[in-house]
């Protein structure tokens, strides 16, 4: 696979660890990153509203079923993003942990994307496999690949704590939950090797007073990763409340 193969390629929900092999991976988890808003636009008071759809783009859908194809849609990214780094053989100079940490995250979020794909499958349809854009990653620089798995277990864990209260079915919570705690062991585990500051694992930067981490609503989550995804995406029909 060639370099520029590496940094755009479609995703295939195909490949990697099956649904059995999900649930032996800490219990459950997904997260983070990446989509495209269509046609964003500001309302008459500055704020921001969701995007008109495309005619070409890929429906997200609606109620819980729309939010499991938005964090779906994240897993695809994280899952293709770690994918890469395996490709290249991690950066240069990366060290025996580093090689470690990433090789589980690989398998860890390969494994959420496969686990979504079937959950969504088994009660509606799931979106088709995303296209993404990793140029903007240099996949032989320490900084450039840690950095950006920085930002994306960050995103994600964001993301779903926001898109919790959106859901209406139990279970799906639970199951939320469960991920969620497993995307912040992954956000402090890169922090941990990315910063020589012993409390990054936990900064100030996503901790608020009450120690609480942050929460981003789905059109937030979205802007942030838009570069990342090359698929258009209408998430116009998310719920908000």
């Amino acid at each position: 696979m060639t370099q520029k193969e590496k940094q755009r390629t479609l995703l295939d929900p195909a490949k990697g660890s099956s649904r059995r092999n999900f649930m032996k991976i800490g219990g459950a988890a997904m997260a983070a990153s990446g989509l495209i808003l269509i046609g964003c636009s500001e309302d008459d008071e500055g704020g921001m509203m969701m995007p008109d759809p495309d005619a070409d783009a890929v429906d997200l859908g609606s109620g819980d079923v729309g939010i499991l194809n938005y964090a779906y849609a994240l897993e695809q990214l994280e899952a293709a993003f770690y994918t890469a780094v395996m490709d290249n053989s991690f950066f240069p100079g990366a060290t025996d942990m580093e090689k470690q940490i990433l090789s589980d995250l690989q398998k860890h979020e390969v494994a959420h994307r496969d686990f979504f794909k079937a959950a969504i499958n088994s009660v509606a349809e799931a979106i088709p496999a995303l296209e993404v854009d990793f140029s903007s990653i240099d996949f032989d620089d320490r900084a450039s690949v840690l950095g950006t798995a920085k930002v994306f277990e960050d995103l994600g864990v964001s993301a779903y704590n926001g898109a919790g209260q959106l859901i209406t079915n139990v279970d799906y919570l639970v199951i939320a939950g469960k991920i969620v705690s497993v995307e912040a062991r992954h956000a402090a585990a890169i922090r941990s090797i990315l910063d020589s500051d012993p409390t990054s694992f936990a900064g100030d930067d996503v901790i608020d007073a009450n120690g609480l981490d942050v929460a981003r609503m789905p059109s937030e989550v979205l802007m942030a990763a838009s570069s990342f995804i090359v698929t258009p995406i209408d998430a116009s029909n998310l719920p908000t409340a």
